[in-house]
């Protein structure tokens, strides 16, 4: 029985799409599936310290090599791929050239798989690491278009550029808003490098990897490449206010912010009679910070009465702080009443403190998510007796049990019956 309805329901389905492809004009199609192309630049490193050979028994600059070639083979046909390199041009010892050593090995375009292998097979270990400078000319690559837009970085050592902080860069083009991520994978990484690549990462919400093995660097940035392909939702960057009365109307969606420390940020979502506001903010700390922060959202009217919090703590254990609410508006009961919106505002505010010698500009990042849906039905959602929609599943396997007891009760009856018998 099951089968034939779902068969049905297919048969039904396949009707009804191809009724909608003959009455949909074809160019009305092409244009909602059109699309922006997805844009990846990978930025090496090819600084002196990639010859060291310990990964596999070979070097660095080998393993890369390798993971490029896999990962080149790999790309999805609809990825503008691009290739940068910094320290792989200068073998001097001046710093202020070997700071602007970084280069486009390869202009992020339609990918020519045997162009792109064998630009990467001239590189050679040479020279400085300008992280911050390559960073900010990838970003410029990379400008332009509605697409998604990936850096993936690829680095054994920290930047040997300061004071161009790379974590400050990454912090700059994070609240351009452009929707640019930055992942980073570090090779053998020390501490330091470490603390740095990650740094770089969560200040736009990407990751950071370590990597020891050719495998590892293979699968990792081959998955980074093809994340970029899938389809995702881009934030759209919006700036809230001191107070209610000056904050953005926002309708549902994925907003992103920027924050002061200790900072409150206000924003406005009109909500109707039988609607539910569902609402969800998280804050990083993309920087050095004190211990013991939280973050507190809160939803009140426009009057400034409390309608429902979300908080949270932390102690320095996690990068990122979330919280959330629900904020369900009942349908008026009096027929003579109008069913107007609700203006309820949002607040955000923070705890974070700046650890000493810590840039407080620009902010925090801030992610805000505002969903705004039917409210839960009366009729349908109301439990019975404490056990909601299931009820009757648990009443027929308590049937389905006793039955099966009477039965297993009887056969032992017969089968001693049987056995004294004999």
């Amino acid at each position: 029985m099951i089968r034939r309805q779902r068969l049905a329901a297919g048969v039904c389905a396949l009707l009804a799409a191809l009724t909608a492809g003959l009455a949909v004009p074809s160019t009305a199609v092409a244009d909602e599936t059109e699309q922006a192309a997805p844009k990846v630049e990978l930025v090496l490193d090819v600084s002196g310290s990639m010859r060291t050979r310990d990964i596999d028994g070979g070097s660095r600059m080998s393993a890369a090599k390798q993971a490029f070639n896999e990962v080149l083979d790999a790309t999805p046909k609809e990825v503008q791929l691009g290739i940068r390199t910094l320290g792989a041009n200068y073998r001097g010892n001046d710093r202020i050239t070997g700071c602007k050593d970084t280069a486009q090995l390869y202009p992020v375009g339609p990918l020519d798989r045997t162009e792109a292998k064998t630009a990467v097979a001239t590189l050679a270990p040479t020279g400085w690491t300008p992280i911050g400078p390559a960073l900010q000319k990838a970003a410029a690559d990379l400008d332009g278009g509605d697409g998604t837009r990936r850096i993936v970085l690829i680095s054994d050592g920290e930047d040997t550029c300061q004071p161009l902080d790379p974590c400050e860069v990454a912090r700059e083009i994070a609240a351009k808003g452009i929707g640019l991520t930055i992942d980073t994978l570090g090779l053998v990484p020390d501490a330091k490098t470490r603390d740095q690549l990650s740094c770089i990462a969560d200040a736009t919400g990407g990751t950071y990897t370590d990597v020891r093995h050719k495998e590892e660097l293979s699968d990792r940035v081959g998955q980074l490449v093809d994340r970029a392909a899938d389809p995702v939702v881009t934030p759209v960057a919006t700036e809230g206010a001191d107070e209610c009365a000056k904050a953005p109307s926002l309708k549902s969606g994925l907003y992103t912010d920027r924050a002061e420390f200790g900072q409150q940020r206000w924003y406005k979502v009109d909500v109707n009679p039988g609607q539910e506001l569902r609402a969800s903010v998280s804050v990083a700390d993309d920087r050095a910070v004190n211990p013991n922060y939280g973050v507190l959202l809160r939803a009140v009217t426009v009057h400034d009465r409390e309608i429902v919090r979300g908080e949270a703590a932390g102690t320095g254990r996690t990068d990122v702080i979330s919280t959330g609410l629900r904020y369900p508006k009942p349908e008026s009961d009096d027929d003579t009443a109008t069913d107007t919106a609700e203006t309820v505002c949002l607040q955000v505010t923070n705890s974070f403190s700046a650890a000493a010698g810590v840039k407080t500009s620009p902010g925090l990042p801030l992610e805000l998510t505002v969903d705004v849906v039917d409210g839960p039905s009366k009729a349908s959602d109301v439990a019975s007796f404490g056990l909601g929609r299931g009820w009757w599943l648990l009443g027929a396997l308590v049937l389905a049990g006793f039955i099966a007891g009477l039965l297993w009760g009887w056969l032992s009856r017969w089968r001693v019956a049987v056995w004294r018998t004999n």
